[in-house]
């Protein structure tokens, strides 16, 4: 005999649920940490880094290569490849300004699902570089915008994307990733991909501080959706960064990934067991974090991002820091805006 739809016990998401609902976070924040803020930090952090996995790697030698340079409107964009750990080369555009005799705030821009890192710094499908002001895709080309506003720019073509994508993905069409194959490899070796796109993060971090270009003590990330991911973990586990501004995933996990379909590069082992993600910003402050979301973003609903962002002032205020943190609502579904996110970046980087 069968059984049917809504019989309790048989719905799976009734059951995550429930486990959710029967789960105590290991370490949230919460104002009583506060008594021994850094040890809490100290520990959530560490933490952090055993559940995302792969953040113990060998840091090799970078061994920069500049592949091309081109000199475009306003600034010269450089490819470049570099060593992440042993076994793994990452890809990457340093752009920076043209007529600039000091040193200058970075970027470390991450791209989400899509083309990859090239959809970012506007060059279309064929090869040729697009006009500044006519973006394609969601992510409205946020690392030309970095560059307009002054700043260096490592521009990270992450995991999965773009051209570090498997020999299946290159074979399907443009937007292809392996991201759900590469994860999924990540996994069965006891990591995740969020500790391989944020140890590339941190990598990058490094090249731009051995930039002579670079004020090494002021660099942010930016990333938007999968990219926002990358960004909040790397601000949160690299305490290099000065100022993260994450677009469209700042939220719960609950109510996001955990409710909504989503690929598999959202998911860590374990990552429920120590924290939502609001308390992420607890081991961020007091440096600063900007959140964005569209009001109309249907994988990350606006009441749990509301909710998160009034966690984060809760948190950021008992830090005695309200200012470090901010937030933005705008009129779209799932994609960049940055009007407030790049007056949040002047005013802190």
């Amino acid at each position: 005999m069968g059984c049917s739809a809504g019989e309790p016990g048989v719905d799976t998401s009734d059951y995550i649920r429930y486990r959710l609902a029967q789960m105590e976070a290991e370490l949230p924040w919460s104002p009583a940490v506060m008594a021994d803020a850094e040890a809490w930090q100290a520990a959530l952090r560490n933490r952090l880094g055993v559940c995302v996995g792969a953040m113990d790697a060998e840091r090799v030698p970078l061994d920069a290569e500049v592949h091309s340079s081109v000199s475009l409107d306003g600034y010269t964009r450089h490819a470049v490849v570099l060593q992440s750990r042993p076994g793994l080369a990452l890809f990457g555009y340093f752009l920076v300004p043209h007529s600039t005799s000091e040193q200058l705030p970075a970027v470390v821009c991450l791209p989400g699902h899509g083309r990859g890192v090239d959809s970012i710094v506007g060059i279309a499908e064929d090869g040729t570089q697009r006009p500044i002001g006519a973006p394609e895709e969601y992510q409205m080309d946020f690392a030309l915008q970095c560059v307009q506003h002054g700043y260096a720019v490592f521009a990270l073509e992450q995991i999965s994307f773009g051209w570090r994508r498997d020999e299946q993905a290159r074979a399907a069409c443009a937007g292809a990733s392996s991201c759900v194959r590469d994860s999924m490899a990540a996994q069965m070796l006891g990591e995740s991909m969020t500790g391989w796109r944020v140890w590339d993060a941190i990598r990058s971090i490094d090249y731009l501080q051995s930039r002579r270009e670079v004020d090494p003590d002021r660099i942010a990330v930016m990333g938007i959706s999968g990219g926002g991911l990358t960004a909040l973990f790397t601000a949160a586990l690299d305490t290099r960064v000065k100022c993260a501004a994450v677009s469209g995933y700042f939220n719960t996990w609950r109510d996001s990934v955990l409710a909504i379909n989503h690929c598999v590069d959202n998911f860590m082992p374990g990552l429920m067991r120590l924290c939502e993600m609001p308390d992420l910003a607890g081991i961020i402050a007091p440096r600063a974090l900007f959140a964005e979301s569209g009001s109309e973003d249907s994988i990350f609903p606006l009441p749990a991002f509301r909710g998160a962002c009034a966690r984060a002032e809760e948190i950021y205020a008992a830090f005695g820091v309200s200012q470090k943190f901010g937030h933005e609502v705008f009129a779209a579904g799932h994609q960049f805006h940055g009007a407030g996110a790049f007056h949040f970046l002047k005013r802190n980087l």
